[in-house]
């Protein structure tokens, strides 16, 4: 059996605050907003997992109110994510995300955060697919107001 699920975050870019992306840090004047480190790119995918096992959101699994997730680093969200998928009898099948945003440029960044992403979820890089497009100065993301991410995923029943 198989089932799909379809994730979207966004977080607002200020100064003061340091870039984390797909797992990884990116050298960049501002840094994403949030409770945890806001890697957006983490918590789209957390979502999509979440949204095809029917388990709910990543805010219901570690909400923001909740101080011990203050600071937290998404990959240890995204871990966790990928054990509860476990417990419920599936496995990724593939993920596939798209980050929007002018800069910093993600494409050079796309194969670190792969690697990332894929041992975090115990998967091949193959079964990981980051894309980057802007929203040519459109919107928040075009006016460099924020980063937003949009995630898909597949997951597959164990054999």
């Amino acid at each position: 059996m198989f089932r799909i699920g379809m994730g979207f975050d966004v977080h607002r870019l200020v100064e003061g605050r340091e870039l984390w992306l797909g797992g990884i840090k990116i050298p960049h004047e501002l840094g994403l907003l949030g409770h945890s480190d806001a890697d957006v790119a983490i918590h789209a995918l957390c979502d999509a997992m979440l949204g095809a096992a029917n388990l709910g959101d990543i805010g219901h699994h570690f909400p923001d109110k909740d101080p011990k997730y203050k600071g937290i680093d998404s990959k240890i969200l995204l871990a966790e994510v990928a054990k509860l998928i476990d417990a419920e009898g599936y496995e990724l099948g593939n993920a596939d995300l798209t980050i929007c945003c002018e800069q910093p440029k993600i494409n050079p960044h796309i194969a670190a955060m792969k690697a990332v992403l894929a041992q975090c979820l115990n998967c091949q890089e193959q079964q990981v697919s980051i894309k980057a497009t802007t929203t040519e100065r459109l919107g928040y993301t075009g006016r460099g107001e924020g980063i937003a991410t949009y995630a898909v995923a597949l997951l597959k029943r164990k054999a």
